[in-house]
């Protein structure tokens, strides 16, 4: 009966293995689902063709998966170190240096490489990327766009404006906010309205996620945003306009008015004051 014992109980443990096994590789392959949506998408598709980075479909035949698991982790470092395909991944992308991703480990970048395998063999990826319409944006759209970034249009998930974050050139005469990059040649700079699409769909910077996975644009923003983008990049420049300065201004006016406000008022009051005391006193030496 002892023997029965163990051996009921080793094949549990064993089932119990293999159950746990199991649940870890679901796990980690949800959790590189996910991660790569929330931090690859915005710059690659599998099968979608070029963002801002490359189509990532068959990436594992193009190159050996060891040494795509070291640029994963730290793609700076093969970069510092002059690897020639390395160099030509940054020449391709015209200088735009892929970053190090955040919790980026070994084992998470593996899983990630497994993910673009799977999804390569697929007919169509799930991040094969957006199907946005290829109609010419209209002046409406154009419109519509500038309302939303200034924040006159309010984003049907409630989310926040791009002003409060971002400046374009001629937006207003107090400019926009700086605690984001200019946006006036974003759509340049990310290759038209896929690569701009993909990263407004997805923001992959960390003040930007949080707030848009929670507060998605919809396909109406979405291409509002890029027709006022659109318009901004073929203005071109960036915005140099005396935005701090009128700010500047603008406080100082401020500043004076509430002062002579201030100068005003005090001013009754102290009389309100003077005056009991002088006729008092004046009454005293009367009498």
């Amino acid at each position: 009966m002892s023997c029965h014992f163990c051996d009921s109980f080793l094949k549990s443990l064993l089932f119990g293995g293999i159950v746990l096994c199991f649940t870890s590789v679901v796990v980690d392959g949800q959790d590189a689902r996910s991660y790569f949506r929330q931090n690859c998408q915005s710059c690659h598709t599998i099968g979608g063709g070029r963002l801002s980075g490359p189509d990532l479909k068959g990436v594992t035949e193009r190159q050996d998966r060891a040494w795509l698991t070291d640029f994963v982790v730290n793609p700076k470092a093969k970069i510092d170190a002059g690897d020639p395909y390395a160099l030509r991944l940054l020449e391709e992308a015209r200088g735009v240096q892929m970053p190090t991703l955040p919790g980026m480990t070994p084992d998470l970048a593996r899983a990630l490489l497994d993910l673009i395998e799977s999804e390569s063999r697929l007919p169509k990826s799930e991040f094969a990327g957006l199907s946005l319409p290829t109609r010419p944006f209209s002046d409406q759209d154009r419109e519509l766009g500038r309302a939303i970034f200034r924040g006159s249009h309010r984003l049907m998930s409630g989310g926040p404006s791009c002003i409060s974050c971002h400046t374009v050139k001629g937006i207003s005469a107090l400019g926009g906010g700086r605690l984001g990059p200019d946006l006036t040649l974003v759509y340049e700079r990310l290759k038209g309205r896929a690569g701009l699409g993909a990263w407004l769909s997805a923001p992959a910077t960390p003040t930007m996620q949080p707030l848009f996975s929670q507060y998605p644009l919809n396909e109406t923003e979405l291409i509002a945003l890029l027709a006022f983008f659109e318009q901004t990049a073929q203005v071109g420049g960036e915005d140099h306009s005396s935005a701090p300065f009128n700010f500047f201004l603008l406080g100082l006016g401020g500043s004076l008015v509430g002062l002579y406000l201030f100068a005003i008022i005090w001013k009754k009051r102290f009389r309100a004051v003077r005056r009991p005391l002088v006729d008092g006193s004046k009454i005293k030496g009367v009498a």
